[in-house]
Order: structure tokens, then C-alpha cells, then sequence
């Protein structure tokens, strides 16, 4: 059995691999206290099911290989786990009942639902104290990397310490705050901070860059909009000091996509934060 973690840039993020050959059973070890994924087989054919240990929902995909095996359905599936719930992910069975046969599935999985019923008249406070505004080193759209699935993300230049505040209200669902490093380097976004906070419509509001012990909250904790919920840093994948904050849904192969929206302002509404801008939070 091998199995490899990784931490991405904004949400948790773990990618597995499991080889199992003729009848031999396997379980598959819980990826941080979040999801199981274990293979259950019997003479004739494997069930594959997908256990979600916590209270809010987690996306999963997977993929399984086989040699004698048929899949009830496709070899590919990707489906929202809602929170504490169990399933049968993917049933597989013999071809030709007198031959041996194996399999490997690759799994992958974020927080959050697929195909969020955003709240697009939802109007989002900016994520910092009222009257105070921050320049932004990118906006939506920005190309060094704000493009793709991170298309409506905004970094705020901000120093390190600088109070960071809900954008929108909603249960806090993971916290990361052990981390003081920044860099650029493949591979420096396992060190970043963060908050993620669960919306009423199946979004998350997604905090980063956070300092080390840079979270005011916990999981489990409901945070009111405007609530300060964390302090800014320069952790993880970064070249200087700043908050990065977007609102996402969960997409296929544990990424999440971010979402339009738009925020209040003194000076109106904003519906397309652009780099070089000064935004005063009301």
C-alpha cells in the first residue's frame, strides 16, 4: 500500500493510492480525521465505500484501474459526501468467475459541495476592520495567478498581524496556524495558514497567508459577518505579505473553483475588484 498527502495552496487536499491484488482485503488509513475510503470485497465483486467523519460536506473523486473487474457504473466518479454520511462509491464485479482478478483506485478530495446555489445578491464585507482600506495586488482576473480556478480570488496587501474579519457569516470547518515559513518554491503552499468557514449555501469563504497562531476561531465556532477571526501573515505560497480571500466551491480532483461575488464598500458596491485598487470596508 502507498499513499502519498499533499496540502494545497487554499484547501485540504489529499491524493491516495491504492494497489490490491487478487482477494486480499485492505483499509484504507482515514486522510486527516476528514474520509475514509475503504475497499470491501467478497467472492464475486469489490464495493468501494466512502465514509465522511465530519459534520460539514466533502467532495470526493476516484478512479479505479482493474484486471477481471467490472464497474457497475464508470471507472471515474465524483459525488458530494454530506456531513457524517457513508456510501457505497463505486461496486465492481468479476468478469470470468475462474480467473484472479486486482485493482488500484486513485482518490482525491476537498471541502465543500459541488455546483453551489450561490447567493449571488449576497453583498460580502470586505475582509478587513471598517474604514481601513489595503491595496490590492490582485484582483480578479490578475495574470501572475488569478486565472483558472482562482480566476475570482483577491490578494490584499496587508503587514503581518493585521486583523483579519469574516467576510460573510457562517461555521468555521478548519483552521491551519502552526506554520511561519514563506516562500516561492514548488511545494511552499503546504505552509500556509488559513481559515475556511462554511456559508448557509454550501460555499466557503477562504482566509490565507494567515501568521503562525493567527486564527482567532476554532472548528465548530459560527462566526458573525464582520467578526475579526484571524490576524494576516506570510505563510505558504507567497512572495510577501498579504491576504488572500475568495469564496469557492468544491470542483472535481480536490480543487475548488472560485466564485463571483461582490462587496460593499464606502464608496458603493464593488463587482470586479481590480489590482491597484483601495476599496474603504463599510
Amino acid at each position: 500500500m502507498t499513499i502519498s498527502i499533499r496540502i494545497s495552496i487554499r484547501s485540504i487536499v489529499v491524493l491516495c493510492l491504492l494497489p490490491v491484488l487478487g482477494d486480499v482485503s485492505a483499509r484504507e488509513p482515514c486522510a486527516l480525521d476528514w474520509v475514509c475510503v475503504d475497499a470491501k470485497e467478497a467472492a464475486e465483486h469489490v464495493e468501494i465505500h466512502v465514509r465522511n467523519l465530519q459534520p460539514y460536506p466533502i467532495t470526493i473523486s476516484l478512479r479505479a484501474r482493474t484486471s477481471n473487474l467490472k464497474p457497475s457504473g464508470r471507472r471515474t466518479v465524483t459525488q458530494t459526501v454530506h456531513g457524517n454520511d457513508s456510501f457505497i462509491l463505486l461496486r465492481m464485479s468479476s468478469i470470468d468467475e475462474d480467473k484472479s482478478w486486482n485493482y488500484r483506485y486513485w482518490y482525491d478530495w476537498a471541502i465543500g459541495s459541488l455546483n453551489v446555489d450561490h447567493d449571488d445578491d449576497y453583498l460580502y464585507r470586505l475582509p478587513y476592520e471598517i474604514g481601513r482600506s489595503y491595496y490590492v495586488l490582485q484582483g480578479f482576473g490578475s495574470r501572475f495567478s488569478h486565472r483558472g480556478l482562482e480566476r475570482y480570488a483577491v490578494d490584499f496587501y496587508m503587514k503581518e498581524g493585521t486583523p483579519v474579519h469574516a467576510a460573510r457569516e457562517g461555521v468555521v470547518v478548519r483552521t491551519v496556524e502552526e506554520h511561519s515559513r514563506g516562500c516561492w518554491e514548488d511545494g511552499c503552499g503546504k505552509f500556509a495558514n488559513f481559515i475556511v468557514i462554511l456559508h448557509s449555501d454550501g460555499s466557503t469563504g477562504e482566509y490565507y497567508h494567515l501568521q503562525r497562531n493567527g486564527s482567532l476561531v476554532e472548528p465548530g465556532d459560527y462566526v458573525e459577518r464582520g467578526q475579526q477571526i484571524g490576524r494576516s501573515g506570510n505563510t505558504g505560497h507567497t512572495t510577501m505579505p498579504h491576504l488572500h480571500f475568495a469564496v469557492y466551491e468544491a470542483a472535481e480532483w480536490g480543487n475548488t473553483r472560485s466564485l463571483p461575488i461582490r462587496y460593499a464598500s464606502a464608496n458603493g458596491i464593488v463587482k470586479r475588484p481590480r489590482h491597484g485598487g483601495r476599496y474603504v470596508a463599510d
